[in-house]
């Protein structure tokens, strides 16, 4: 059994304040750059499916035959969906009859995403893909029930080169 503690105000502050810094830098990174950065979570998705199991049945009390398809979904969104998508993510489009009005996409900042505790995995990353491929950073207040799975999504995201881009609790 371990225990967590809720982040003070304080921290809370602070996580938002290192948000908002690695924001400044992370918008300028590469879509490729990015793209690499997902592909690599979702190889550590699935060379780690057997230990993400076993925390998603500890937390979640499911047996492992349920827990490894909310993994399956959450591999499968980082690996495949938005790494991929480069082609749907025009720079500018013109927007047609308009005279000179345009359509830009650009990044917008910290994302603050507030998650359920029944699919821990999956609906981060269906959060998160998207937000770092824009080239946001992410800010994540996942279920107090799960944090060993954010504890573990956050490590993930890190690890596959992301960085300071992403924080599992605000």
């Amino acid at each position: 059994m371990r225990a967590f503690e809720a982040l003070t105000e304080g921290q809370i502050e602070d996580r938002l304040r290192r948000a908002a810094a690695a924001y400044q830098a992370y918008r300028r990174t590469s879509f490729a750059e990015r793209a690499r950065w997902l592909n690599a979570a979702g190889e550590i998705l699935e060379s780690e499916k057997d230990r993400l199991g076993r925390v998603m049945t500890l937390e979640m009390g499911k047996n492992i035959g349920a827990a490894r398809p909310r993994w399956l979904n959450a591999r499968g969104r980082a690996a495949t969906t938005w790494s991929t998508a480069s082609d749907c993510w025009p720079m500018n489009r013109w927007m047609p009859g308009a005279g000179r009005s345009f359509i830009r996409y650009e990044p917008i900042g910290p994302v603050l995403a507030v998650m359920p505790w029944n699919f821990p995995f999956w609906q981060a990353f269906r959060f998160a893909a998207p937000a770092l491929m824009a080239g946001n950073v992410g800010l994540l207040k996942h279920a107090s029930n799960v944090p060993q799975c954010a504890l573990a999504i956050e490590e993930i995201i890190r690890r596959a080169g992301f960085r300071r881009t992403y924080s599992r609790r605000c």
